[in-house]
């Protein structure tokens, strides 16, 4: 009985082990017949041609060239962009979730690039979640190693995304120069003028773009189900147009930017917020020299188009100085959060200016200027002029040996201060830091 039993399972392993391959074979073309046909269904519809390779097929689409140009020597010129030998590739992906764990598949991805004056847009559809390593193959093809990406919040999103799917395709993503993500110099240049940092407002009030009939972004992703579920094609027609649309939008800002800003030319006609945001910019870049230059055109320009008018909540952000970090606070306290400070739609005052030009001439030394810039913030309403009078006296005192100047600063402090509480509005420890500092001061003085 052991003896038939173990003759019999020694017969099934056997016909197991010939069966085997043969059923992996036919499951796998299965599946390649069910993708070419996922693949052919959407090119009948969408348009493209079917691009099969290992790991399955996909779809690729291009558009017409369109002409334009970027003058890369202009845009060189601003801080934290690529050399003008540097090649560029704008990027953007739409996917099924806003996640970028393993579960979230980048099923569309957007690409461009410039050959000469013209911008050339390609688009990589994935049929089905089973092509994915041939989608991935030819984007890592495409990625030139000693050029830069260009995203709207690709550092934080999209990047992420694509190297968690090549990870889980057991592959590295593929190397590349550098990273332009354009979302955070919007929002440090542009956001005085735009109600939020979304690339459709930057569209719409920037590039002077406006889509009609547009798909919205939560939408995406239920279309693409819908479809691999066996619903119409046509459902990824806006999505494939909405993807190609952010595309170019990623090149004609980085043309206005160059256009607009990285001529020096073109600053005398430029908002005074655009290049106080500049101003920001190389400064956080460690380019001071050229923070200051922006900051004295914005400062000096007649003409120039309006700001936004402050609303009352820029008023009471203004009366909070914004500006101030830890160590600027004379009362030695940290500040309260001030998430505020870096929202889109702070308008840029002749104040706010003032402070920044006062702040980048500490930093490069040159204190007898920025002692007379924090003079003209004193000579201003508000809570910024017994703030700019105690930065004088600090000054005075730290940096340019004036203790008699010092303390003459602190009492125009004292005296503004007193007015604010006449009004109304008491500052109890600015108060007690001004009384702290005219003793030191005095004292000072008396020793001497």
């Amino acid at each position: 009985m052991t003896a038939v039993t173990l003759e019999r399972r020694l017969a099934n392993f056997r016909a197991a082990v010939s069966v085997g391959p043969r059923i992996e074979v036919e499951a796998a073309e299965r599946r390649e017949r069910s993708s070419l046909a996922a693949a052919e269904r959407l090119v009948a519809t969408v348009g493209g041609e079917i691009v099969r390779g290992r790991g399955g097929a996909f779809v690729r689409l291009e558009s017409s060239a369109v002409a334009l140009p970027v003058d890369r020597e202009a845009l060189a010129r601003l801080p934290f962009q690529p050399t003008p030998d540097r090649p560029l590739l704008c990027l953007d992906t739409e996917t099924t979730g806003l996640a970028t764990a393993a579960g979230t598949i980048a099923f569309l991805v957007g690409l461009g690039w410039w050959e000469a004056d013209r911008f050339r847009t390609v688009q990589l559809l994935l049929p089905d979640h089973a092509d994915e390593a041939a989608l991935l193959a030819e984007l890592a093809s495409v990625v030139p190693g000693e050029g830069w990406l260009v995203t709207y919040n690709g550092r934080g999103f999209d990047w992420p995304l694509l190297t968690t799917r090549f990870r889980m395709h057991r592959h590295d993503a593929p190397g590349h120069a550098g990273h332009l993500d354009l979302l955070p110099l919007v929002r440090r240049i542009y956001r005085h003028r735009l109600p939020d940092a979304r690339l459709r407002t930057v569209e719409t009030h920037l590039l002077g773009v406006q889509r009609h009939h547009d798909v919205e972004g939560w939408e995406i992703p239920g279309r693409y189900f819908d479809v691999l579920r066996g619903g119409p094609a046509e459902l990824l027609v806006d999505v494939l147009r909405h993807n190609a649309e952010d595309v170019r939008s990623l090149a004609r800002l980085v043309s206005l930017m160059a256009t607009g800003l990285g001529d020096r030319a073109a600053w005398d006609r430029a908002p005074a917020g655009d290049l106080a945001g500049l101003g920001r910019a190389y400064r956080v870049a460690g380019r001071p020299e050229m923070a200051l230059a922006c900051l004295d055109v914005a400062l000096a320009a007649d003409g120039r188009p309006a700001e936004p008018t402050p609303s009352a909540g820029h008023v009471a952000r203004e009366e909070a100085a914004w500006w101030l970090g830890p160590a600027d606070l004379p009362w030695g306290l940290r500040p309260a959060a001030r998430p505020w400070a870096d929202r889109a739609g702070d308008s840029w005052t002749e104040q706010r200016l003032l402070v920044e030009r006062a702040h980048i001439l500490r930093r490069l030394g040159r204190h007898d200027e920025a002692a007379e810039s924090w003079v003209a913030v004193a000579a201003g309403p508000g809570r910024l002029a017994p703030l700019g009078w105690l930065e004088v006296a600090k000054l005075r005192e730290r940096r340019l040996g004036d203790l008699p100047g010092a303390l003459a600063a602190t009492e125009r402090a004292r005296i503004a201060v007193d007015k604010r509480r006449r009004l109304g509005l008491p500052e109890p420890r600015l108060e007690a830091a001004i009384d702290v500092r005219l003793a030191r001061l005095r004292r000072r003085l008396r020793v001497a």
